[in-house]
């Protein structure tokens, strides 16, 4: 077994702080969560980042992973229009599409943001995945579109968090993570095939902004639907 453990920059992180790695075969940092343990080994970030936010130094063993890797994984698995263009799917994207795990283990991705009280691990930030776009209108769909490709691929996709969260993905614990994805229904998922390739809401080079107004938000909803009624587990809080 592969297991990656995917770490992104909600409150909940910093319950890996005492984790052994040994759980796991690499750990993937998404944005400013490299700071919350310094053994990750691959950091995902927008070409966008800033600057004073990235880590001063990057050792032999860790590799930082920019758009001219993220961009043609996500492209493999459909594109950003359909795989929700918030570094939390994209990171798990690239990391299905890289390293060919056997568990995908999410900490920190719950894109849950209270209006009081922390909202990153840092303090308070910006809730990106809940900025108006035409590819993020249902995050729990998109989080069933990425269980369901990983799933296809023999990938388990599980939240480690026990927080509210829009993650669909089962709940699990660092001791007992699964062996085989759940099932899914192949009926419903085969159709949103279908009617993805019928969109062809496809832009190679990653910039959807750009051809926003080609895109129906309607028949988006309508996917996403088909995507959350494939999986057979729910959301939990």
């Amino acid at each position: 077994m592969v297991v990656i453990l995917i770490l992104g920059s909600g409150p909940s992180v910093i319950d890996c702080k005492g984790w052994g790695k040994g759980a796991f075969d690499r750990i993937v940092a998404i944005n400013n969560a490299w700071r919350v343990r310094p053994d990750w080994d691959d950091l995902v970030h927008p070409d966008d980042f800033p600057n004073d936010r990235k880590p001063l130094a990057v050792s032999a063993t860790q590799r930082v992973i920019t758009s001219a890797a993220y961009v043609p994984a996500q492209n493999d698995f459909g594109g950003f229009v359909y795989a929700g263009g918030t570094m939390a799917f994209t990171a798990g994207y690239w990391a299905l599409h890289a390293l060919k795990p056997s568990v995908m283990a999410f900490l920190g991705c719950d894109m849950v943001y209270p209006a009081t009280g922390p909202t990153h691990f840092y303090g308070t930030g910006t809730p990106d995945p809940l900025r108006q776009d035409v590819s993020l209108r249902s995050l729990p769909a998109k989080s069933a579109r990425l269980q369901i490709m990983a799933a296809r691929m023999g990938c388990a996709c599980v939240n480690l968090s026990t927080a509210d969260s829009q993650l669909v993905f089962p709940r699990a614990a660092v001791g007992s993570l699964p062996r085989a994805p759940l099932p899914f229904r192949q009926d419903i998922a085969a159709r949103a095939d279908q009617e993805e390739a019928r969109l062809n809401y496809y832009v190679p080079s990653g910039k959807y902004w750009k051809d926003e107004s080609r895109f129906d938000p309607s028949a988006i909803d309508a996917l996403d639907q088909m995507w959350l009624s494939a999986v057979q587990n729910s959301l939990s809080s």
